[in-house]
């Protein structure tokens, strides 16, 4: 930057007539530059010196430069250099019109009326010449300027810096200049250029020299003038007061800020681009011919659409003619080629993708920094608050990793606990708002998440000098939060959480035994059972060799992984743990030493009954869920999930004994329960009806099956997706019912959908799928004719 400071002041002075008027812009502008010189000169010295140093100095520049004296002088002068522009551009307007007659000594065509000089000062640039795409934006800004609102149309472009909001502004202009009598462009960057603009409107018309007189000439005038603030970027800025003080003419403003909507009567984000508008920016970009072959690697290459990435892309390949290689190399080397500016190119914006993000970055505070990085670990979509607040209220647990371990962790989510401890989400707002400001992230406030551009993503962590530890805090952070998730919001946080924690382990197998625990924990309630089966083994191999064999902490580790083989029909594998054995005997320790009524206790029972329960001992099960529900009840009260929780075993045990109106009465008392503490929605409600629903097909009661299993297939797949392993335990369930109440052509319907996302999840092997193929065939043959449902025998409810 230094450098090529220097080199413009260098032509600026070559270009100067020295002998022309002593008070022109020109000459005063050579002064300025002369004047600055010398400290330019002094810090590119200092930079050489630094730059001659060891490795490890070098890489504390930036630290030094905060810390010295440099950064006093860098400030000041960036002060300088912009008062220095601002006032080259305000004495330009004033030396224009007190020596038009010298026009020709500062390099102004002498033919150019008075009229048409002041119209060059203020006049748009056009777009650039591959602009391509976004009609539907455009489409949307003509309708709007073209309503008559009785008030002044406002319209804000908002977006990630190298979106192109600029562009496709100029592009709305060029299209629309027939309609407007005078277009003015403002550079809204900081105050002081919006007050140079100003004043040049104010000076090429005439009218005075301050902003304000600009504000109200532009009032005055009836007609229907455009104001183009571009860049309008620091959220420090009151841009309203900018405005001109009336009920017409058109305003348009580009900006990283979505928060400026406040202002606008319409507004659009521009993100990124439709993928054949992208392909063909992409080719022109490049220079290369808009072949069906050259669509195809293009399509490739396409760096998720946004414009500023793509256009560096096409420059690079143009350059280098390396069109069908791009990818290859891209991956290689991704930081480098975003970051490096071409020599040559079709845009004239002065950034690279990454250095308009790095501006942004460096705006914002340590706390927004430091979420950003943390974020940067996660998937790119959907991140929810949750995480955070559910970690903040993590206690180290015995065995787990230690207050120490988790120092950084601890540490960066105390910025985000009030006084009284707990969790502040109007911090927390805060300091995302810091980063929405700039485009950096979104925020969908139907799903509550987050996201984060791809590319923006994956540049974050270039700005890390220790990814490492960043990428342990963000492990630590999502363990903790998964340890507090009630089990009944395991569900839905399954379904939330999965993204990010794939994202995590992902090709890192650096993470704490206790919170490989809890991943496991999160794969099973997923139904990625293969997943969780990798993880629970390894949380019991380190359980085994830390704790011993008959310690609590290793028996659930053993139960955990037992309900895993449960749920993968490998129970032979179970019972080779000999959990039930050793379940058995804690359980009597526990009895004895914490007593019948110890939460530690009953927590073990009911770990032991759930194996009985997957091992088909049934009658085992039961009698330990009835001692547990009894003294849940006792202890917690009628209504607590626990003891909910332990209904709802009691009923799916008697279910599977047949006891089904003991079943039913239990399933009928957690339904209404759930639903009026937990609402109609949550997934535990959703559970507690398909179970219901079971015991209802199982009585024969298949009208009450029907209209529960329709309403709980329908919320699956509004809240947890149409793939979700609870979504397609729904779909089963729903097509038995179908079949058994001779609505064969749904049932076949929903099985082949069924079976067709089960071979995609479980493979063509695992025991539900082989399920699910006979089912199908037991639906088409009943459609066929070739059989009766008392030949081919009623599908199998799924639950």
């Amino acid at each position: 930057m230094v450098v090529i400071i220097l080199e413009t002041v260098e032509k600026v002075k070559k270009n100067r007539d020295d002998s022309s008027h002593g008070d022109t812009a020109a000459v005063k502008f050579k002064g300025l530059c002369e004047d600055l010189e010398g400290v330019l000169q002094g810090i590119l010295k200092a930079v050489q010196q630094i730059q001659a140093e060891p490795r490890g100095f070098r890489s504390r520049f930036k630290e030094v430069v905060k810390l010295g004296s440099v950064a006093d002088e860098i400030s000041g002068h960036r002060v300088r250099i912009q008062e220095l522009r601002s006032n080259f551009l305000l004495m330009a307007v004033i030396d224009i019109n007190l020596h038009l007659h010298k026009a020709p000594s500062i390099g102004i065509p002498s033919n150019l009326s008075p009229i048409q000089v002041t119209q060059s000062i203020t006049k748009c640039p056009p777009p650039s010449r591959i602009f391509h795409g976004r009609k539907i934006i455009l489409d949307q800004m003509h309708q709007f300027f073209e309503q008559d609102l009785g008030n002044q149309h406002i319209f804000l472009l908002h977006g990630l810096g190298g979106a192109g909001k600029t562009q496709t502004a100029l592009k709305f202009i060029q299209e629309s200049s027939s309609r407007f009598s005078d277009i003015f462009f403002i550079d809204t960057s900081t105050l002081e250029t919006i007050d140079t603009g100003l004043k040049n409107i104010a000076a090429t018309r005439n009218v005075g020299s301050t902003a304000d007189d600009a504000l109200q000439w532009l009032s005055s005038q009836p007609s229907e003038w455009m104001l183009l603030f571009d860049n309008a970027d620091d959220p420090s800025i009151d841009l309203h007061r900018f405005f001109p003080p009336c009920t017409h003419g058109n305003i348009l403003i580009t900006s990283r800020n979505p928060g400026l909507r406040v202002y606008a009567g319409s507004h659009s984000l521009v993100s990124d681009m439709e993928e054949l508008d992208a392909v063909e920016l992409l080719l022109k970009s490049a220079s290369e011919d808009i072949t069906p072959g050259n669509k195809v690697i293009a399509a490739e290459i396409a760096l998720w659409y946004l414009p500023l990435a793509m256009i560096q892309a096409g420059a690079f390949i143009s350059k280098s003619g390396v069109l069908d290689k791009y990818l290859d190399l891209y991956k290689e080397n991704q930081a480098k080629l975003l970051r490096e500016k071409p020599s040559q190119s079709h845009t004239n914006y002065a950034w690279t993708a990454y250095t308009t993000w790095q501006i942004s970055f460096d705006q914002l505070s340590k706390q927004a920094q430091t979420l950003l990085q943390l974020w940067s670990f996660l998937h790119y979509e959907g991140i929810p608050e949750d995480i955070f607040s559910y970690a903040s209220m993590y206690k180290p647990r015995p065995h787990g990793p230690t207050e120490a371990e988790l120092k950084k962790p601890l540490e960066f989510l105390s910025h985000f606990m009030g006084p009284n401890l707990l969790w502040d989400s109007l911090h927390f707002m805060e300091v995302t708002n810091e980063i929405r400001a700039y485009s950096l992230v979104n925020f969908d406030p139907d799903k509550k998440s987050f996201s984060v551009h791809p590319l923006v993503h994956s540049w974050t962590q270039t700005t890390l000098t220790d990814p490492q530890s960043y990428h342990h805090s963000m492990v630590a952070i999502v363990g903790m939060a998964i340890a507090d998730i009630p089990w009944q919001d395991m569900t839905l946080a399954s379904f939330k959480l999965l993204p990010h924690v794939d994202s995590l382990i992902s090709g890192n197998e650096n993470i704490k035994p206790d919170f490989r625990y809890e991943y496991g924990r999160l794969y099973r309630w997923a139904d990625r059972l293969k997943d969780a089966e990798q993880l629970q083994l390894a949380v019991l191999e380190d359980r085994r060799d830390i704790l011993g064999e008959d310690h609590p902490d290793t028996l659930q580790a053993m139960g955990n992984l037992t309900l895993t083989y449960g749920q993968l029909g490998q129970l032979k594998e179970a019972e080779r743990l000999g959990v039930v054995r050793l379940g058995v005997v804690v359980l009597e320790k526990q009895r004895k030493i914490l007593g019948e009524d110890h939460p530690d206790t009953l927590l073990t029972m009911g770990n032991l009954a759930s194996t009985y329960h997957k091992l088909g001992q049934l009658k085992e099960a039961e009698e330990l869920e009835v001692v547990a529900l009894e003294k849940r009840r006792k202890i917690l009260g009628e209504d607590h999930p626990e003891t909910l929780r332990a209904m709802g075993n009691l009923a799916s045990t008697y279910h599977q004994l047949g006891q089904l109106k003991e079943a039913e009465e239990l399933g009928v008392m957690v339904l209404e329960k759930r639903r009026k503490i937990l609402g109609e929605d949550h997934p535990s409600t959703l559970e507690a009806m398909g179970d219901l629903a079971s015991i209802y097909y199982q009585l024969g009661q298949l009208k009450e099956a029907e209209e529960l299993e329709v309403v709980v297939l329908e919320k699956r797949r509004k809240i947890l997706g149409e793939d979700h392993p609870d979504t397609l335990w729904a779909l089963g369930n729903l097509a038995s019912t179908y079949y058994a109440l001779h609505k064969f052509t749904q049932a076949e319907t929903f099985y082949i959908d069924l079976l067709a996302k089960r071979k995609a999840r479980l493979g063509d092997d695992h025991p539900h799928t082989l399920q699910t193929m006979d089912d199908l065939a037991a639906t088409r043959q009943a459609m066929d004719g070739t059989g009766t449902e008392s030949e081919t025998g009623s599908t199998s409810s799924l639950d």
